[in-house]
């Protein structure tokens, strides 16, 4: 038994226009049989059925769901973790700037995917997500986890604001803000901020993808790239885990 896992870009799909071609989010404008292939087609290049993919209703919570033989063919999950240890149930996270955070204890045979962006980071949902694994039987010390495509700390401004919440938890967390080009805005760096929480839980293994959504027009959805252009919508980036 192994576990795969893969951050999908934007390309080999059937959407076009803005959602240009592998838009996955059923939360999208996008025509719905179209994206329901895009889904399709990407179950396919991990050798598996449409049906197998489980996705979740996002709302930057901290609320993580448990995939049981019991719950596996509910309609709608509400929340912002996903947590199974049966096989062939691909978990998946769809994003365009947040984080798609993938985990996995191959000692165990769990895996883990949670959707941080950062009102879900300092939120919770990583602790959520990974209480829940060990609730299953995963091992702190097994786990590893991989950080994919998201809004890098070059393109992340956010106002004068922002970082309070952040400095209010932690005033160590000021190390992920700085100045930004605009006076009393700055730049912040949610990549690093998560890795830091995940340090924090314990997990060691912690790989980094360090792929930029907003910069890199041609392989990522940019939720902020998209409010820039001023375009209606936007597509959503799939990210998915399975036990084989």
């Amino acid at each position: 038994m192994g576990i795969k896992h893969a951050f999908f870009t934007r390309q080999g799909g059937m959407s076009s226009g803005i959602y240009q071609s592998l838009n996955c989010g059923t939360g999208s404008k996008d025509n719905k049989e179209t994206v329901l292939n895009n889904r399709a087609k990407a179950m396919a290049a991990l050798s598996l059925p449409s049906e197998a993919l489980i996705t979740c209703h996002q709302t930057h919570s901290s609320e993580a769901i448990t995939i049981t033989n019991e719950n596996r063919n509910q309609n709608v999950y509400v929340g912002d973790g996903l947590i199974t240890k049966i096989p062939k149930v691909a978990l998946g996270i769809l994003t365009a700037d947040c984080s798609p955070v993938l985990f996995s204890d191959r000692k165990n045979n769990i895996i883990g995917a949670a959707h941080a962006g950062w009102k879900g980071a300092i939120g919770g949902i990583l602790e959520s997500t990974v209480s829940g694994m060990t609730q299953q039987g995963a091992q702190i010390d097994q786990i590893s986890c991989a950080i994919g495509p998201t809004i890098g700390p070059l393109s992340y401004e956010v106002g004068p604001e922002f970082p309070k919440a952040f400095l209010d938890s932690d005033p160590g967390n000021v190390k992920y803000f700085r100045p930004s080009k605009q006076k009393h805005h700055f730049m912040f760096d949610l990549p690093s901020f998560i890795g830091s929480r995940l340090s924090k839980i314990g997990i060691e293994k912690i790989f980094q993808l360090e792929r930029d959504t907003y910069q890199d027009t041609k392989n990522f959805y940019s939720y902020r790239r998209s409010c820039h252009k001023h375009e209606e919508d936007y597509g959503r980036l799939l990210s998915t885990i399975v036990i084989l």
